[in-house]
């Protein structure tokens, strides 16, 4: 999507503050783990040292010290960081530093850094980048126990912090992209289940955050800018169940479902596949997924079957265009055509690798969604989903359906318990001894229960007793289906976040589900310009660069999930964006697929300690090898005299000194007597001799001083010989 992004936002945060604190000196850069991939996210390398930085270094790892350098420390305001910061300072690693924190520091610790005032040169305003994009408008908190620590009710000791944290990571995502917004807040109407005003305190944080901040900016905060008043939506997993069940046929859902899509911990996103396959220049490779792909940006949000049919022919396009590199014109060899061969050669690699990969995955996507029957499975998922079959009438038979694909051997286990979780949510509800049968049509263990009766610490209602009758609970929003041929009939279902969007961008968005802050409360006036784009965009010219006013005038929407949010409603937003002329922004924890949606709610009423949350692992400390002292440097021993040389007066032979110690001169002693004259010389030859001793001695001296301004020269600045 063309237009503003997130990624760029950071970058220029990011870099920004590097610049302004170099000033055209040199200094190096001091990251610590999380920085580190903080900046990685956005920057690269060679844009940070193309800023007068001489290196980038990691404050935990061991490195030389550099006294005549300055530092820019960029580091999270942790103890443990406190605690290695104090040890390069103790060290004097470095002339000084230059503190920048992701976020404010505590009092306490700001407290231990007093000792070492004198080192630190200047702590600029905090640089609230504590946050990771990943697409344009898609942003991710990178925190997989957040769906557990929100929903599981072994954690409520601990959820009142974590929501401290989500809140000021939401702000800083709102401080970077140059907004204050109107708060907004999912309230639910089935208010039965504990975690139902998770949004309503998360809004309060969050709000209570951005306002510390625009108290403390002077001011300068939010900047002038003419767009719309921007909104921020704070919703939660619970308000659409559906969503990270169903297989979503757009090419990124599908591949991040059906294939073994890797995502490390520092955020990279890879498939792996074979390069060439069958020439000699096979190779296998990780590819990765992200925002430079152009094949990928263009496709990851279309069906797939759109996806199936414009790739290949995109591809031979390509192909069509770089005849010089397909073989197609192999007769042109002027020193011309092969200059313009060399200078397109990378792009054309990179290209030619984008498109086998896309193609690869797409046919592979192809084949398991045949082979495991995935049409029956997603045409019976979209009618319980809907409430609506593929004719747009009430669905009959559905229950012999659902059965009929359990006992399917195509269908795979986990898309049969995804089935039977949708079917229960369809229902309302169903005896446990339905579900048991179910399960026993689905060949899974009694055990898998579990995930179908979690449902309800997410606000569903999967049990109800033999005879107990209930009110069904309507429809947050009601389904929109338009007729559209095949390709919609797969696809009737739209996430709750998609008509969400829609009723914001309409001025529709029923205040009583999702109410305002209370201080955040528009007039009437004002909330009219909440949801269209303005009198200041309405009067400006069409002419005169207005696709670049245009789109630095949309209002911005920043729509946050807690506990995770899946693609369809990632694609969702873009969807929005493009159709209301709109800057729609996802932030998220983590991006969340159907096999991790199905994990989580295994454990969603276990035992805090099976869950592994960092929150109760021990804290973690300092690398001690920071506090180590240097060792000494090697002291310079004094050459011995060869043997059978004399030594230094006072030395024996070999210049080893006599057993029995200096002798002393007897016989001139014997020799000596008071009298001058008695001594057996005049005193002019007293006198002559002794001038001639001083001298000698001067001269002798002249030359040692000589001696030892030579060897000064012949040593090093560590003190050895050349």
């Amino acid at each position: 999507m063309d237009g503003l992004s997130i990624i760029k936002d950071h970058q220029k945060s990011i870099i920004d503050t590097i610049r302004q604190i170099t000033r055209g000196d040199w200094k190096v850069l001091v990251l610590d783990e999380t920085t580190k991939q903080i900046i990685d996210s956005s920057v690269n390398e060679d844009d940070i040292l193309n800023h007068n930085i001489a290196n980038i270094e990691r404050i935990e790892e061991r490195r030389a010290p550099n006294p005549e350098m300055d530092a820019i420390y960029f580091l999270s305001p942790k103890p443990h960081i406190v605690d290695c910061l104090l040890a390069d300072f103790e060290r004097r690693r470095y002339r000084s530093g230059f503190l920048v924190w992701t976020g404010f520091l505590p009092e306490y610790l700001q407290r231990k850094l007093e000792v070492a005032r004198r080192q630190i040169a200047a702590q600029p305003p905090p640089l609230l980048v504590d946050f990771f994009p990943r697409e344009s408008h898609l942003v991710t908190l990178r925190d997989p126990y957040g769906f557990l620590l929100l929903f599981n009710p072994f954690c409520n000791d601990i959820v009142g912090g974590y929501l401290k944290e989500l809140a000021r990571k939401i702000a800083s995502v709102c401080i970077t992209l140059g907004e204050r917004p109107k708060v907004r807040y999912y309230k639910p109407k089935n208010n039965t289940y504990e975690a139902n005003v998770l949004c309503y305190h998360l809004a309060n944080f969050v709000w209570n955050e951005l306002d510390s901040y625009a108290r403390s900016s002077g001011g300068s905060f939010p900047p002038q800018s003419p767009r719309p008043p921007s909104v921020l939506l704070i919703t939660d997993r619970s308000m659409d169940l559906f969503a990270p069940l169903l297989h979503e046929l757009t090419y990124q859902a599908m591949v991040h479902d059906l294939l073994p899509i890797r995502e490390e911990p520092d955020g990279k996103v890879t498939y792996h596949m074979t390069i060439n396959e069958g020439a000699p220049n096979e190779e296998e490779k990780d590819m990765p997924l992200h925002d430079k792909d152009s094949v990928w940006v263009q496709y990851r949000h279309r069906h797939i079957q759109d996806t199936l049919e414009k790739l290949p022919e995109d591809f031979q396009k390509f192909r069509n265009q770089n005849p010089n590199f397909s073989g197609q014109n192999q007769n042109q060899t002027s020193l011309n055509d092969i200059r313009d061969m060399m200078a397109g050669l990378p792009q054309y690699t990179e290209m030619k690798e984008a498109y086998s990969l896309h193609v690869n995955m797409a046919q592979e996507v192809k084949n398991i969604f045949a082979k495991y029957n995935l049409f029956s499975v997603t045409e019976t998922e979209q009618t319980l989903s809907t409430g609506l079959d593929e004719k747009f009438s009430k669905p009959k038979g559905i229950l012999e359906q659902v059965v009929k694909l359990l006992d399917d051997p195509q269908v795979t286990p986990s898309d049969r318990l995804r089935l039977i979780a949708i079917y229960s949510l369809f229902r309302d509800g169903m005896i446990a001894e339905d579900i048991l049968r179910l399960l026993w049509h689905a060949k899974l263990p009694s055990a898998e229960q579990v995930v179908i009766e979690n449902l309800e610490l997410l606000g569903a209602r999967p049990l109800k007793g033999l005879k107990e009758t209930r009110q069904p609970i309507p429809p947050l929003f009601p389904p929109k289906i338009e007729e559209n041929g095949n390709i919609n009939s797969l696809s009737r279902f739209e996430p709750a976040v998609k008509h969400m969007l829609e009723s914001l961008c309409g001025g529709s968005l029923d205040q009583t589900v999702f109410p305002y802050h209370e201080k955040d409360v528009p007039a009437s006036d004002e909330a009219e310009g909440l949801h269209t784009q303005g009198s200041l965009r309405a009067g400006a010219p069409r002419w005169a660069s207005a696709n670049r006013r245009q789109v630095e005038n949309r209002q911005r929407i920043i729509v946050f999930v807690a506990g995770g949010a899946t693609y369809s409603e990632s694609r969702a937003c873009y969807e929005v964006s493009e159709k209301y002329n709109r800057d729609v922004y996802l932030v998220t924890s983590h991006t969340v697929s159907p096999a991790k949606y199905l994990a989580d709610l295994r454990l969603l009423n276990a035992d805090r300690r099976k869950l592994d949350l960092p929150q109760d692992k021990p804290p973690p400390k300092a690398p001690a090898h920071l506090f180590e002292r240097p060792a000494p440097p090697p002291q310079q021993q004094r050459p011995q005299a060869p043997p059978g040389m004399g030594g230094p007066p006072g030395m024996g032979m070999g210049g080893q000194m006599p057993a029995s110690g200096p002798r002393p001169p007897t016989k001139a002693l014997g020799a000596m007597t008071l009298s001058s004259a008695g001594s057996g010389h005049s005193g002019a030859d007293h006198q002559r001799s002794g001038s001639t001793a001083s001298a000698a001695s001067a001269s002798g001296g002249k030359k040692d001083k000589d001696g030892k301004e030579k060897e000064k020269k012949k040593r090093n600045i560590f003190g050895i010989k050349k």
